[in-house]
């Protein structure tokens, strides 16, 4: 009798051995809250977004019965990006906003500033966004998200200043050299690098924003006619 062979794609076999590990490691150390927050963190990067909701709903019963602050923390944060993640942003902000551990603070606050950007209140984005920055003032993620609300706002010269503190030391964003050739060709500095850059780093990025890209440069060309 011939063995049986599985085809199913190595890296699917890989994610359920490890969803079934950590399913083993609740039933082992149901105390444990992290056990709780990596299974249903790894259920929201599949995509199984029920399953990966009523394992938080049932993690945060546990620990609230137990009156454990640090847990409900960590959990409402997972939570809170599970409902980001699907578009659930009004409540993603909410739990965001119960979130005082000191260690997820800085966190919370580029979340906050991501939710806000979701729903195009930049004005709050920034300012989130700069709660966080005073937190961890290197991050290339928060800087970001602050590039990106000033940019969304008109404040040209500011954007630029955010997108520059990234490229310092992570020069390999495609997200942020893109941005940041916007900035430079609406402020009539020269642009070309930058995009070359992201287009290089990132192609798919490049040409999914491309239209933005020749937005701009009609606006500005409409502009300078008017001139």
């Amino acid at each position: 009798m011939t063995e049986k062979k599985d085809f199913r794609d190595p890296k699917k076999k890989e994610t359920e051995k490890l969803v079934h590990k950590l399913v083993e490691a609740i039933d082992e150390h149901p105390d444990k809250v992290n056990n709780y927050y990596d299974l249903g963190s790894l259920l929201t990067r599949l995509n199984d977004y029920q399953q990966a909701e009523e394992l938080f709903m049932k993690a945060l019963g546990i620990f609230e019965a137990k009156d454990d602050k640090d847990a409900m923390n960590l959990l409402n944060y997972g939570l809170g990006n599970l409902y980001y993640e699907i578009g659930k942003v009004n409540e993603a902000i909410k739990l965001y906003n119960k979130i005082d551990d000191p260690k997820l603070k800085a966190d919370s606050y580029l979340m906050l500033a991501q939710s806000y950007m979701k729903k195009g209140q930049y004005k709050q984005a920034v300012a989130y966004g700069l709660t966080a920055l005073e937190l961890r003032p290197d991050d290339p993620e928060i800087n970001q998200v602050i590039g990106d609300s000033l940019l969304a706002l008109g404040e040209f010269k500011q954007a630029k200043a955010y997108y520059d503190a990234i490229l310092k030391y992570h020069p390999g964003r495609a997200d942020t050299q893109f941005n940041r050739g916007i900035v430079a060709m609406v402020l009539g500095e020269p642009y070309k690098d930058y995009l070359a850059q992201a287009k290089q780093l990132n192609p798919n990025y490049y040409h999914k924003s491309e239209q933005r890209l020749n937005d701009i440069e009609k606006t500005l060309q409409a502009t300078q006619k008017k001139d």
